[in-house]
């Protein structure tokens, strides 16, 4: 049931940011380091990690917002 909520979650992320989507698919499913997954996405380390947080906040209130 929770993969299936970080599923349809993760598919909103990825309609209206797909870098983001692709970070953290890269970070949680992956297994990359922050500064791997920048890499690979082209973006700076520091980028990466403000993109990081957004989208664990996002998801996260999108998975909670009706409990």
């Amino acid at each position: 049931e929770d993969l299936i909520a970080l599923d349809e979650a993760l598919a909103k992320l990825a309609a209206e940011n797909p870098i983001k989507a692709d970070l953290v698919k890269l970070r949680y499913f992956a297994g990359m380091t922050i500064e791997q997954a920048a890499e690979i996405l082209g973006i700076s380390r520091a980028t990466a990690d403000r993109y990081w947080s957004y989208a664990r906040a996002w998801l996260y209130d999108e998975i909670n917002k009706d409990l």
